[in-house]
């Protein structure tokens, strides 16, 4: 196995354009542990570790511009009003050792269906800024999964940056696991309120081949709240309208039975998730008008 360690953005594209099969490591949480278990051999390990731009983050008036090695400590400690769903996720990511290390762009990267980070950026509106030596691309995130642990990045690229669309209303994560901490979703789920534009957007970890949003349930909750009016009048939702969004988010989900769970109780699970972040999110709506802080 070689070890390409560029020193700049320009030398990794280069290296990647004449290694495809390089595979990237940044915080390396991912990679390394596919490696340890030898569940993963590649020709070429490209180091992204001295590019500092990748560790950098900057706030627009619409987005954020999230680099791909940005830690998830960081975006707890910093980003908590502008993505607060993403900043929920950071806090079940593993241990505060693997939260100094690892980042975003190596759970897009990885693509594995149970990445922390998926349901959050599927809810909040992403896109992935994907650059080879041929050029950028912005890959929207619902596009972005292909496959189980598949993702669209062409052979020579490498993502440099995720673009997130600043809240402009409640968010929320909430994910099951076996126990509290180093612990890979058994299921996951977030929610986004986005007022602005009157919609609801999801996204389901770890109960499908590949990160999904309930798109079904989403076109259910928005025509409900447009119809009911609950937009202007802040009034709570009806339990009929909130059992319903939760029986659809379940009915996305397409799980498989594994060692951490079966998939019954995966569907189970995706639904009461959907059912209470729904709630939390919405009273945190109710409560302080456009709500953007997410509730623990």
């Amino acid at each position: 196995m070689d070890f390409l360690r560029p020193a700049t953005w320009e030398e990794a594209l280069a290296a990647k354009a004449a290694h495809p099969t390089a595979v990237p490591i940044a915080g390396g949480t991912d990679v390394m542990v596919e490696i340890n278990f030898d569940h993963r051999r590649p020709e070429y390990l490209l180091d992204l570790g001295r590019i500092g731009e990748l560790r950098e983050w900057e706030a627009g008036e619409d987005t954020v511009r999230l680099g791909a090695s940005v830690p998830y400590a960081h975006i707890m400690e910093h980003l908590r009003a502008e993505l607060p769903g993403l900043a929920l996720a950071s806090h079940t990511v593993a241990s505060p050792q693997i939260r100094n290390r690892g980042g975003v762009g190596g759970n897009l990267g990885t693509a594995s269906p149970a990445g922390d980070a998926h349901p959050a950026l599927l809810a909040a509106g992403a896109e992935v800024e994907a650059q080879s030596v041929r050029g950028t691309r912005m890959i929207p995130i619902d596009a972005f999964y292909t496959g189980v642990k598949r993702n669209a990045l062409a052979a020579d690229e490498l993502i440099r940056a995720v673009h997130i669309k600043k809240a402009d209303g409640p968010q929320q994560y909430a994910k099951v696991g076996t126990r509290n901490a180093m612990v890979i979703a058994v299921c996951a789920f977030g929610i986004a309120l986005h007022p602005g534009t009157r919609t609801v957007r999801t996204g389901i970890g770890s109960a499908a081949p590949t990160p999904i949003r309930a798109t079904a349930a989403e076109e259910f909750l928005n025509a409900a709240l447009e119809e009911g009016g609950f937009w202007e009048s802040r009034k709570i939702i009806t339990p009929s309208v909130a059992k319903r969004f939760a029986e659809l988010v379940s009915g996305a989900a397409n799980p498989i039975d594994d060692v951490r769970g079966t998939a019954s109780y995966r569907r189970h699970a995706v639904g009461i998730m959907a059912r209470r972040t729904l709630g939390w999110t919405w009273e945190s709506y109710r409560g302080t008008g456009r709500g953007t802080e997410g509730v623990a």
